[in-house]
């Protein structure tokens, strides 16, 4: 059994330094656009494949470091802000969301990328201790990325034979 201090200990290792490069993302910008939009755009593709955007494949991304922070990191991108966003009032949630062009297809593929997608990096880490092995934890990452990634665009198919 893990050690609860061990646990945070490697949460703090790995958030402070994503904390600095979400930052360096928000705020560095390449010809007026910033590194985190020129990552969303490039994401684009497949993300509009899953059902997605860009934004919330970046935020899926950069949130590798704590789940948590995903929908922060998404809504700093919505809102072209340069720190992350913490925000109470779900209706302004809801706003921003549907003013970003989200639809029930859009919620229900985040929903479904959101059960299925990769372990954050405690749970990565962890596992590479326990099982000793870097297979394992490739491994451990791929299925259930990869079952998130084909679910979304199945569920992406679907929705849009009927609509």
């Amino acid at each position: 059994m893990i050690e609860p201090y061990l646990y945070f200990g490697r949460a703090i290792a790995v958030a402070m330094p994503a904390g600095i490069v979400i930052w360096l993302f928000a705020n560095i910008s390449i010809s007026g656009t910033s590194i985190l939009t020129i990552i969303a755009n490039f994401l684009d593709p497949l993300a509009n494949l899953m059902g997605l955007d860009g934004y919330i494949l970046t935020g899926f991304i950069l949130g590798i470091p704590a789940n948590e922070i995903v929908l922060p990191i998404i809504l700093m991108c919505y809102l072209n802000g340069t720190s992350l966003v913490n925000m109470e009032d779900t209706a302004q949630i809801g706003q921003i969301l549907i003013q970003n062009g989200w639809t029930i297809l859009t919620a229900i593929n985040v929903m479904i990328f959101t059960i299925l997608h990769f372990p954050c990096s405690t749970t990565l880490m962890t596992i590479k201790k326990e099982t000793g092995s870097l297979k394992w934890t490739i491994i451990s990452f791929l299925i259930s990325t990869v079952c998130g990634i084909v679910l979304c665009m199945c569920t992406n198919f679907i929705y849009n034979i009927f609509v």
